[in-house]
């Protein structure tokens, strides 16, 4: 498991990915970007080659990546981590905070 500020990645089988996934949307800079930093509107993206970030039809903020080639995890205010191939399940940590439950700030 990896975790870079608020956004964890976790190996899983790749039997575990669902079987409807798509390709995810990219930003507006062509970027797979897993969260935006809402404090700072930096962002934590993946790159490298042969690197598939994907979702559920019916859900685009539930994340996959299928890593084949590498991959690296990159923010402007976090050391980058480089992914192995494989399959990941993106995770946005959470926080409670009085009378809700809420996204993580980074």
């Amino acid at each position: 498991m990896f975790r870079q500020g608020d956004v964890l990645v976790v190996p899983i089988a790749r039997e575990e990915l669902p079987a409807d996934l798509m390709p995810a949307p990219r930003d507006r800079r062509n970027r797979m970007v897993l969260a935006l930093g809402e404090a700072t509107g930096h962002a934590h993206v993946v790159t490298g080659e042969r690197v598939a970030m994907l979702c559920p039809p019916d859900d685009p903020g539930r994340l996959f990546l299928l890593i084949e080639g590498y991959g690296r995890l990159v923010h402007e205010e976090h050391g980058p981590i480089s992914l192995a191939p494989g399959a990941y399940r993106v995770v946005r940590q959470r926080e409670y905070f009085p009378g809700a439950i809420r996204p993580v700030a980074d």
